[in-house]
C-alpha cells in the first residue's frame, strides 16, 4: 500500500499540475469551453456565463496548488478532499456530457491534446480510482519536508502559476497550441487530402409495409421494399477528416475574398472578435499602426463579426479608416486571444500576432 500510495500521488499531482499548466496558458479557451458547458442546451446555468473568465483562472490555478500540495504532502486532509471533490464533479459532467452529445470536447488539456467525452470520461474515472487509493492509504501520505518548506514552496508556486496566467491573460498564450500558430500557412492548413477518410453514415429509412412501421438501415443506397416510404433520419457512425483550420473565412457584402486575401505578399489583419466586448483602448493607437504599414506597402483589413453598422462610430470616434470584413466570431477567437489582436501574414503564412498592447512590437519587412 505505501508503495501504491507512493506511486499515485506522483502519478496524481505531476497529472493536475500538467493539466493545470495547459489550461494556464491559454485561460480564455477554457472559459470559452466553460460558457459552452454553461449554457442553455448543456447544463442551464446561463447566469454563470459572465463570470466565465474568472473561474478559468480560479480553478486551474487550484489544480496546479493541488497537484503541488499532493506531491508535497502537504495539508493532506484539504487537498484529498479537495481532489476527490473536483474530480467527482468533472467525472459526473464528462459522463453527462458525453451519454447526452453536449460537448464535443472537454478542454481537459486545452489544444493540446483534445478529448473525445467519452476519452475525457475514462480517464476522469482512472483518476478517481487513483484518488480513492490515495484516500484510503492516507496514512502513507506523508510529507517530504518540513511543514516551512512545504508552505515556502506552495506559494511559490501560487505565485509563479499567478504570474504567468496574468501575464498571458495581459499578452498573448506564450505556448500556442492552436491551429494558428505562427508559421501556419492558412491554405494548407485548410486542405483536404484526397486519401484523407471520409465521414459515414447510416440512413434509417422508414416505411409502412402492410400495416406496419417498418425501418430499414442502409449505408446510403434507397431500400429495396414495397412499402410506403414515411421518412429517413441519418446517423454518423465515423467522423471523417476535418482540416486544421475548417473555419476560416474573410467575406464582405456576402462575397468571398478568402483566397485574394491570403495571396497577398503583406497584409496586415486587424481581428476584431466583437465589438461589444473590445477593449477600446486599443483603437487609440491604431491610426498611427494603420499609416505605418500602408506606407510600408501592407495591405490592412479589419476581420470581425460584428455587423459592419457597428463600425460607425469607431471609425467617427478613433478617425480608423479600415475596410472590414466578415468572419465567424468562433473562428477569430480561436485565430488570437485578444478583442482586438493583429496578424501580420504574408502570402496566407502568420509571421507574425500580437496582442494589442503590443502593437508596436510589429515588425514591417
Amino acid at each position: 500500500m505505501k508503495v501504491l500510495v507512493g506511486i499515485s500521488r506522483i502519478f496524481v499531482g505531476i497529472l493536475f499540475i500538467i493539466s493545470g499548466f495547459v489550461k494556464l496558458s491559454d485561460p480564455k479557451g477554457f472559459s470559452y469551453k466553460l460558457t459552452e458547458y454553461f449554457s442553455e442546451g448543456v447544463l442551464g446555468m446561463e447566469f454563470l456565463q459572465p463570470y466565465t473568465l474568472y473561474l478559468a483562472f480560479f480553478l486551474v490555478i487550484f489544480e496546479i496548488i493541488l497537484g503541488v500540495f499532493l506531491i508535497l504532502g502537504y495539508r493532506r486532509k484539504f487537498t484529498l478532499t479537495s481532489l476527490l471533490g473536483m474530480i467527482v464533479f468533472f467525472t459526473f459532467l464528462t459522463f453527462y456530457s458525453a451519454y447526452f452529445n453536449k460537448v464535443t470536447d472537454c478542454g481537459c488539456f486545452g489544444d493540446a491534446l483534445p478529448l473525445t467525452p467519452w476519452q475525457s470520461f475514462a480517464k476522469d474515472v482512472v483518476l478517481l480510482l487513483f484518488i480513492l487509493l490515495l484516500i484510503k492509504g492516507r496514512e502513507f501520505l506523508t510529507p517530504f519536508f518540513s511543514s516551512k518548506i512545504n508552505f515556502t514552496s506552495s506559494l511559490l508556486a501560487f505565485i509563479l502559476s499567478t504570474s504567468y496566467g496574468i501575464y498571458v491573460l495581459q499578452y498573448l498564450p506564450i505556448l500556442d497550441f492552436r491551429p494558428y500558430k505562427l508559421g501556419t500557412h492558412i491554405p494548407t492548413a485548410m486542405q483536404i487530402p484526397q486519401d484523407a477518410p471520409k465521414a459515414v453514415f447510416d440512413y434509417h429509412w422508414k416505411f409502412i409495409e402492410d400495416g406496419k412501421e417498418k425501418i430499414i438501415t442502409t449505408n446510403g443506397s434507397y431500400p429495396k421494399t414495397k412499402g410506403k416510404f414515411v421518412s429517413v433520419d441519418t446517423q454518423m457512425v465515423q467522423k471523417g477528416y476535418e482540416p486544421p483550420i475548417h473555419d476560416f473565412s474573410i467575406e464582405k457584402d456576402s462575397e468571398d475574398f478568402t483566397t485574394d486575401m491570403l495571396t497577398h505578399p503583406k497584409l496586415l489583419v486587424f481581428v476584431m472578435c466583437n465589438l461589444n466586448t473590445s477593449d477600446l483602448k486599443a483603437f487609440e493607437s491604431m491610426s498611427n499602426t494603420l499609416q505605418k504599414a500602408r506606407s510600408k506597402g501592407y495591405t490592412c483589413i479589419g476581420l470581425s463579426a460584428s455587423a459592419p453598422e457597428d463600425f460607425t462610430s469607431l471609425i467617427k470616434d478613433y478617425s480608423i479608416k479600415l475596410p472590414i470584413y466578415f468572419c465567424d466570431e468562433t473562428a477569430l477567437k480561436t485565430m488570437i486571444r485578444s478583442n482586438p489582436g493583429v496578424l501580420k501574414l504574408n502570402n496566407g503564412t502568420i509571421s507574425q500576432k500580437l496582442h494589442w498592447r503590443s502593437i508596436d512590437q510589429l515588425v514591417f519587412d
